[in-house]
């Protein structure tokens, strides 16, 4: 169908107002010359942008320019290959407890902690000893996972490497690099010497047989020298030992000892300015050594120690944790059937851990 001159929109003069071509006017002067239409034009489509700044828009049926959407952004590259490192559990939360208790204060020092715990619990500790506290400040760290044994050695390094210690992730990656672990699990107290020797570069005695008898007085000396004593313990759900024949195998660091006394030798120590009866070792001051109370005196020996699962010390009875230590033989029955590999060594935890600590101290 041939289109006529009402398709399109008028524009100029009606078409019988426009003066026809020569030729159809001669046409026109014969009677027998039909009237021919003009032939139609195509539209002329809207002028392309003049210059780069019109390309920001285009024209619509309103005669309005519309904006154009910029050019979607270019992907970013692709990531460079390299090893992921390895997890390290309890870090980020770690971090993110620590800096709510750095909101709330100042961390608690092993003084004031075993101030408070002798407020709350006066009746544990026995009223007719003087006691005295020897003690060194350690960290605190979360642990996440099972940890405990890194994290516990970790706090123990503070004191033997110091200013600072030695980064937890270093203390993971060698222990997973030289065989030690698989999920941050140490099932061996001479894996852990070995450990403690590499990468605090420090010395490290494994104290077996328990730590009563002979081994008693070594760890107390130990102790109020103020260096650290890794301890593996069945842990109660308070983290107090307890005797579950290993199920809940735990490691805690003691580098404090209350050691309750007759009496206080009478130079270089002081009274607690809050509690009567405890008494601190002067900094300043040569402290002979008092005696040490006998094996058979019920609650007059109680470490002070941290785990991986508290941010404060608690105080132990000391043959609580000699009772706990010595029971170390089996594996738990969930941790044997959960689907995940552990490190135990030959002989099972009994061989790995039962009646074993390890007395840390810097190089001589």
């Amino acid at each position: 169908m041939t289109p006529t001159a009402r398709d399109y929109p008028r524009t100029g003069p009606h078409l019988s107002e426009v003066a026809p071509p020569e030729s159809e006017y001669k046409d026109s002067q014969s009677p027998t010359a039909p009237l021919r239409a003009p032939t139609p034009q195509t539209p002329t489509p809207p002028a392309l942008p003049a210059s780069p700044s019109d390309l920001t828009s285009i024209p619509t049926a309103s005669g309005h320019r519309a904006p154009l959407l910029p050019p979607p952004p270019p992907p970013p590259p692709p990531p460079a290959s390299r090893r992921a490192p390895p997890h390290v559990f309890g870090l980020e939360k770690s971090r993110l407890l620590k800096e709510a208790l750095e909101k709330a204060g100042p961390a608690s020092t092993g003084r004031e902690d075993a101030r408070r715990l002798l407020k709350l619990h006066q009746d544990r500790f026995r009223s007719d000893l003087q006691w005295i506290l020897f003690c060194a400040d350690l960290p605190s760290l979360i642990q996440e996972g099972p940890q405990c044994g890194l994290v516990a050695l970790w706090m123990a390094g503070t004191l033997l490497a110091p200013p600072n210690g030695v980064p937890l992730e270093r203390i993971v990656q060698v222990a997973l690099g030289r065989g030690y672990t698989v999920q941050g699990e140490m099932f061996s107290v001479a894996d852990m010497g070995r450990l403690a020797q590499e990468v605090l570069g420090c010395q490290a005695e494994l104290l077996s047989g328990g730590l009563g008898g002979p081994n008693r007085d070594r760890v107390l000396q130990h102790l109020i020298a103020g260096h650290p004593l890794l301890i593996p313990y069945d842990e109660d759900f308070n983290h107090e030992p307890c005797q579950r024949k290993g199920h809940k195998a735990h490691w805690a660091v003691s580098a404090g000892v209350l050691l309750g006394v007759p009496a206080v030798p009478g130079q270089g120590y002081a009274k607690d300015p809050e509690l009567a009866g405890l008494f601190h070792p002067m900094a300043s001051t040569a402290c002979p050594l008092p005696p040490l109370p006998e094996e058979g005196s019920p609650g007059a020996v109680y470490l002070l120690a941290k785990q991986g699962k508290s941010w404060h010390y608690q105080l132990w009875d000391y043959d609580q944790v000699c009772e706990s230590n010595l029971q170390l033989t089996d594996l738990s029955p969930a941790r044997a059937v959960d689907g995940r590999s552990y490190v135990v060594p030959a002989g099972g935890v009994r061989s790995g851990l039962c009646g074993q600590a390890l007395l840390l101290r810097l190089q001589s």
